[in-house]
């Protein structure tokens, strides 16, 4: 469902898809995050999507006119401290949302889908 705002010289249409994306490319630059993941996890094993797939891992509910629930799907690095991790990424995506596209944003979700361990 896209968000529609009317102004005096016409109507801007953004979509989900755009909301995705700029939560995703926030998400991405915090610290620890390793990537996004894709939204089902299949065998149990979670999907590292590559940068052009970055609002894949994202699920935008818009709750109303101007509210919206997001729900990130991401894969941490080893040895960082998820909740840190989590609630970093919380304030960038809420930040970033409501900067860019006017909307208020009532609930971002981690969903840890996968730890990377780095090889030396």
């Amino acid at each position: 469902m896209a968000r529609t705002v009317k102004t005096d010289l016409g109507n801007i249409v953004i979509s989900d898809e755009v909301i995705a994306t700029i939560a995703g490319m926030a998400a991405s630059e915090c610290y620890g995050i390793v990537g996004m993941a894709a939204r089902r996890l299949q065998d149990g094993l979670a999907e590292l999507l590559g940068r052009e797939h970055l609002g894949r891992g994202v699920q935008v509910a818009m709750k109303g006119d101007n509210v919206a629930d997001i729900n990130l799907y991401v894969i941490v690095g080893y040895g960082v401290r998820i909740t840190e991790v989590a609630r970093n990424v919380v304030q960038q995506v809420r930040y970033a949302v409501e900067q860019a596209c006017g909307i208020t944003v009532r609930d971002v979700s981690i969903h840890v889908q996968g730890v990377k361990v780095y090889e030396r």
